[in-house]
């Protein structure tokens, strides 16, 4: 296995290999699971997921999980490009690198802002009610 160079930030890097082990591709367990791959095309992407799942733990706002995002793209290029193989085999790495991008920055605010809101922030509202003078209706 080639050495590659990631970007983390320097909190990362002072966690022990424990530590680093509870941030992982993905949602956790279950269905979800199945759909967020820790490989691209034999690539192993665990390592730039584990930096990306990190960097949504400490972020706070919009910019934060933007920077994460990038982050991850990086990172993810970063292992594909170490890893070589045939030309084609790498532009289609590539391809699905940025598909992945494209997936946690567009369907990734859930994950980003899970457990972040305080409870007096948060309320209910009636999906397909309306207003109304009387009420919902």
């Amino acid at each position: 296995m080639k050495p590659v160079e990631l970007f983390a930030p320097p909190e990362y890097w002072k966690l022990t290999d424990d530590e680093r082990r509870q941030f992982r591709c993905g949602p956790g367990r279950g269905i979800l699971e199945k759909l967020v791959p820790d490989r691209i095309l034999g690539v192993d992407v665990g390592p730039a997921c584990g930096i990306h799942d990190f960097c949504y733990s400490q972020g706070r706002a919009n910019q934060d999980k933007a920077d994460a995002d990038l982050i991850f793209l990086n990172n993810l290029i970063r292992l594909v490009e170490t890893c070589g193989g045939y030309d084609w085999l790498q532009k289609m790495r590539l391809r699905f690198a940025h598909d992945y991008y494209e997936a946690v920055s567009h369907f990734g605010g859930p994950a980003f802002w899970k457990g972040k809101n305080k409870p007096e922030e948060m309320g209910v509202i009636l999906l397909g009610a309306y207003r109304h003078s009387d009420g919902f209706v």
